[in-house]
C-alpha cells in the first residue's frame, strides 16, 4: 500500500485559509486541480503535457498547492504522483458557500409550497 504524504507544517485556521485562497486565485493552479480532479495519481511529466508552461513553473505552482494541503503526493520508484485533496475544497465550501446556501434555499422551498397552495 502507497503512502501519501504531505510535508506541509500544523497550520493555524487562518494561515490555512489564506494558503487556500492564495492557492486557487491563480488561472493554472486551478487547472492544476482540475487535471488532478479528472485523472488522480499523475507525475510532473503527465501534468505539463496539459500546460503551457515550463517544468520548473509547474512545479512552484504544485508547490503551493501542497503548501494549502491541496495535493498530495507520494512516491512510486522514481516517480512522485501528485494526488488531489478535496478536504480542504470541502472545508472552504462549508465555512464559506453553504451557510449561505441554506436561507436561499429555504426561501425557495417556502415559495414553492405557497405556490403550491394557491395554484392548486
Amino acid at each position: 500500500m502507497q503512502q501519501i504524504t504531505c510535508m506541509c507544517p500544523p497550520m493555524t485556521e487562518s494561515r490555512d485559509a489564506d494558503l487556500l485562497f492564495k492557492a486557487l486565485s491563480d488561472p493554472s493552479r486551478r487547472k492544476l486541480l482540475d487535471l488532478l480532479h479528472a485523472h488522480d495519481g499523475r507525475t510532473l511529466n503527465d501534468l505539463c503535457e496539459h500546460l503551457d508552461m515550463s517544468r520548473q513553473g509547474a512545479t512552484q505552482h504544485l508547490n503551493v498547492l501542497e503548501a494549502a494541503n491541496l495535493v498530495a503526493t507520494t512516491w512510486r520508484g522514481r516517480e512522485k504522483l501528485h494526488f488531489l485533496n478535496p478536504v480542504p475544497l470541502q472545508d472552504i465550501y462549508e465555512r464559506w458557500i453553504a451557510k449561505f446556501e441554506k436561507p436561499r434555499l429555504k426561501a425557495l422551498g417556502n415559495l414553492k409550497r405557497r405556490l403550491e397552495k394557491t395554484h392548486g
